[in-house]
Formats: structure tokens, C-alpha cells, sequence
């Protein structure tokens, strides 16, 4: 079967506290939009058998028929959260059509073949299956670092993997963004593993460990991180916080990203905005307060750590069928800088997206704080990076050149600091 046979894909979803998946509905390829319907039995479950949850609302709220499509997407974002991005892609085409290096044309497929070709094992609560009655999941064996490591660098070269290596890197080829990455499984938890890139130009892999670590140091909800090595090359495992040990098997979490949540697709991500996000928080998030001040403490360590790839993918919620909470905080990567002024993915005061601590300030009445509530946040972040600075970088064994490149440049540069 050709990609451009494929017109229909199945919906399977994980339950809350479920360990298998049931089949919820079908998407369709049609006029170049996918559509989304419920399946009549899984609008008929009863409550003894786990009732049905929808899928998101209000984007696809449980009903019969197919459902409308939000303006401007070409199909349901709660469903394309789902699906593999640039990396996974790759991967994808690498595997199908033998493709090579950064620059394939990932528009070649259609996005019903990525949902159907991409390791089952994806971030959130859904999976696809070309059979609404059989359940098959696409994964591989638990495969060692340095044969990911292989089959990353193969792809990033434009080599055709093995068939080996192909096992081992397809299984993570449908979680999101960039960078080289992989999903493994260790001493009883699930993990995404990111590797270093060919193309680094600094250690992009302990920088995020870093920054991580004094998120967590901060306060702030965090997945949990670890630097470990495989061919003398650094890997960053994060703790999948969308995974559940139950007995012998695992229950999903479901998920969507905060540009679903704004209702908006990639094309339109540049009008994603935090003060947006904080009044989304306000009306359907549980302990909106709370999660307001968390928001706000990570849009500010952000741009005291120089991560200003805090697109709106890289937030995202749970949700329970009823209401809203923030995920643990992902992703946190300090970028390359050349000079000293930077702008955030996400607008933070009307259509000022400055990567300055007054720029925050001015937004803070978004986020129910006053000034000097905001203004104690800037202290203890910034207070929280100075301290442990020095210890974090040793733990992650970080080069002098490397610590000395990341200080008053990516971390607490001089432009992001107030007056």
C-alpha cells in the first residue's frame, strides 16, 4: 500500500487507568482535511467497562457524525499532537522511500501514513491502527544506547539504516520535535533519550541537563533528568510523565499541547501567546492559581536560561475527559546566542515577545500576581542559578570552555535582567 492509498486510519485510546487500548473512532482523508467520527461502541460504553472519554474538547466532543474541523487546521489538533514532527519524519521517510539528510521534503507523505507509520509507543493516550477490530503495536525490541546512537547519526548523515538499526530508532519516531531522540525503557521506567547532534556547535545535551536540574532547584514541577554515556557521547534521559506502572503493564496519560489548546496549527503558532495561556489556565485548569504561578515561573526561568524555543508544542496538559492540568515542565534547552537580544517562541505582553524579565513585569496582572510578587519570582530564580551553578555544571561534568560560553550568555545574560 502506497501512502497516497491510505484514506482511512483508526483511533485507539488508552482509558484512564486502562492498561489496553479500545478503538474510539476513524479518521478519513478527504479533499486534503483528515476527519475524526466516533465509533457507535465506543459511544455505547457503559460504565462498568471504563466509560468513553472524548478525545478533547471542545474540539472533539462525544458525539456521532463526522466532526467539524476547527478554522484554519486540516485536521483535529488533539490528532496531530499525536503525530511524529520533524525527527520522527525523517525517520518515516528514511525507512519508506530511502530518503537522505536534513534537507528531505517530509511533505512527500501524507499524514495519515505518518500516524500509521510511526512507533505506537507516542507521547499521550492515542495510537493508529489501519483495523478498527485488531490492535498490532508498532514497536522494537528494548534496544542498547549505542545502537540508537548508530541509527540517529546513519539518519542525520542520509544513510539508509539496516534493518537492525531501523528497529531501534523507529520505536521513538513518533515523538515530537527536531532533534535526534528515542524512546528506551530502564530498570522499570520509560524514557525519552536525546542525543547530540553532528551539527552541535556547543553541548547542547548538558545544557539541557543543566537547565533542568536548576529548574528543578527552583521550585518548579520539572520531569526528572539524567546525563548518562554510550560511545563516549552524552545521551539527556527525561522521565516520561505520561506513563503509569500498572502490575505488569502501563496506563497513558492523555495529553494535548498548549497549541491545541489555543486552537491554532503550526503556521499559526506565532500568534501563540502566554497572557492567551493564562486565561485558558483561569477558566478550565484544575487549581488554576497555582498553575498560573507555575506558568509564569517557567516563562520566566526560561528566559533566565535562554530557552527561547518555549513554542506552544513544548506546553502541554493532561486531560481527563472533564478538566485541565499542566503537564511537568519538558524541553527546557537553552539555545545558541550570538549577542545579547533574544525574543521568546511565545508572545508574553501583547505583541511584545522581548526575552526581558520587563517584559514579564508587564504581563504579570495576566497571571493574578501583583508586581511584587512577580519581582520576588525574578529574585529567587535568578537567586536559585547563581547558587547552584557551579555544582550543576560538575555534575554534569560541563568542559570550562563550555560553562564559561553558557554563563551571562545563555544563562542570566545581562540583557534579560532588570534594570
Amino acid at each position: 500500500m502506497t501512502s497516497s492509498d491510505i484514506k482511512e486510519a483508526f483511533v485507539w485510546i488508552w482509558l484512564p487507568h486502562q492498561t489496553e487500548p479500545v478503538v474510539a473512532g476513524r479518521l478519513e482523508a478527504e479533499n486534503g482535511n483528515v476527519l475524526f467520527n466516533y465509533g457507535k461502541s465506543y459511544l455505547e460504553r457503559v460504565r462498568d467497562q471504563a466509560p468513553a472519554m472524548s478525545i478533547y474538547e471542545p474540539e472533539l466532543p462525544l458525539q456521532a457524525g463526522a466532526l467539524p474541523l476547527p478554522e484554519g487546521l486540516i485536521m483535529p489538533g488533539c490528532i496531530r499532537d499525536a503525530a511524529p514532527d520533524a525527527w520522527g519524519r525523517r525517520v518515516i521517510i528514511n525507512k519508506k522511500l530511502g530518503r537522505k539528510g536534513a534537507g528531505t521534503d517530509t511533505a512527500e507523505l501524507d499524514e495519515l501514513t505518518y500516524l500509521l507509520e510511526s512507533g505506537s509507543d507516542r507521547i499521550g493516550a492515542l495510537d493508529f491502527q489501519p483495523s478498527p477490530t485488531t490492535y498490532e503495536p508498532r514497536s522494537a525490541k528494548n534496544v542498547t544506547l549505542e545502537e540508537l546512537l548508530e541509527s540517529a547519526e546513519r539518519v542525520e548523515q542520509g544513510v539508509s539504516l539496516t534493518p537492525e538499526l531501523d528497529q531501534a530508532l523507529f520505536h521513538g519516531s513518533s515523538i515530537g520535535g527536531a532533534r535526534p531522540k528515542a524512546l528506551i525503557q530502564d530498570q522499570g521506567k520509560k524514557y525519552v533519550a536525546k542525543f547530540s547532534s553532528s551539527t552541535d556547535l556547543y553541548s547542547v545535551v548538558k545544557a539541557e541537563f543543566i537547565a533542568m536540574k536548576l529548574a528543578t532547584l527552583a521550585g518548579l514541577n520539572v520531569a526528572p533528568v539524567k546525563l548518562v554515556q554510550a560511545a563516549n557521547k552524552d545521551i539527556l534521559l527525561i522521565e516520561r510523565f505520561d506513563r503509569l506502572r500498572q502490575g505488569e503493564g502501563w496506563s497513558r496519560r492523555s495529553m494535548v499541547s498548549a497549541l491545541t489548546l489555543f486552537g491554532l496549527d503550526d503556521m499559526m503558532a506565532r500568534y501563540a501567546s502566554y497572557e492567551t495561556f493564562a486565561e485558558i489556565i483561569r477558566h478550565r485548569f484544575t487549581d488554576p492559581k497555582d498553575t498560573l504561578r507555575e506558568l509564569y515561573s517557567r516563562l520566566v526561568f526560561n528566559i533566565l536560561s535562554g530557552n527561547n524555543d518555549d513554542h506552544a508544542r513544548n506546553h502541554a496538559a493532561f486531560w481527563n475527559g472533564k478538566e485541565l492540568t499542566l503537564t511537568p515542565a519538558y524541553d527546557i534547552c537553552p539555545q545558541g546566542r550570538a549577542g545579547n537580544e533574544a525574543s521568546q517562541a511565545m508572545l508574553i505582553s501583547g505583541n511584545n515577545n522581548l526575552s526581558q524579565l520587563k517584559t514579564c513585569l508587564s504581563a504579570a496582572r495576566h497571571f493574578l500576581l501583583s508586581d511584587d510578587s512577580a519581582r520576588e519570582i525574578f529574585a529567587h530564580i535568578t537567586q536559585t542559578i547563581e547558587q547552584h551553578w557551579d555544582a550543576v555544571c560538575d555534575t554534569a561534568a560541563l568542559s570550562e570552555v563550555d560553562k564559561k560560553l553558557f554563563w551571562k550568555r545563555q544563562f542570566l545574560n545581562p540583557f534579560s535582567l532588570l534594570d
